[in-house]
């Protein structure tokens, strides 16, 4: 079962200053990991000037492999996230899973 991190952005930091700061860091990291990523990208915002959370799902059974990815980010390293969710996660539905699992 895949897990999914939802990380929202430190309200008491300048997040779109970090993010901007750490951007090609962050990138080049997810670029090391695609195999392990089902799916990653910003959310809460339409540009990098007010995106407030990430959200990952990783392709991984495993926790502790997952807080493994996450921990890895320099967007997480760096203090961006505020809030860090890692929940297992289950995809059901939808056309990225070609319809439906039940």
């Amino acid at each position: 079962m895949p897990y999914i991190a939802i990380c929202g952005d430190d309200g008491s930091v300048n997040s779109a200053q970090l993010r901007a700061s750490y951007l090609q860091a962050h990138l080049s990291y997810i670029e090391t990991i695609l195999e392990r990523l089902l799916i990653a990208g910003p959310a809460g915002g339409t540009s990098n000037a007010d995106f407030a959370l990430s959200v990952f799902i990783y392709d991984t059974d495993d926790r502790a492999a997952a807080e493994a990815l996450l921990y890895a980010d320099p967007y997480f390293q760096c203090g961006l996230y505020g809030e860090a969710r890692l929940e297992p996660f289950i995809p059901a539905a939808g056309r990225w899973i070609g319809g439906k699992a039940w």
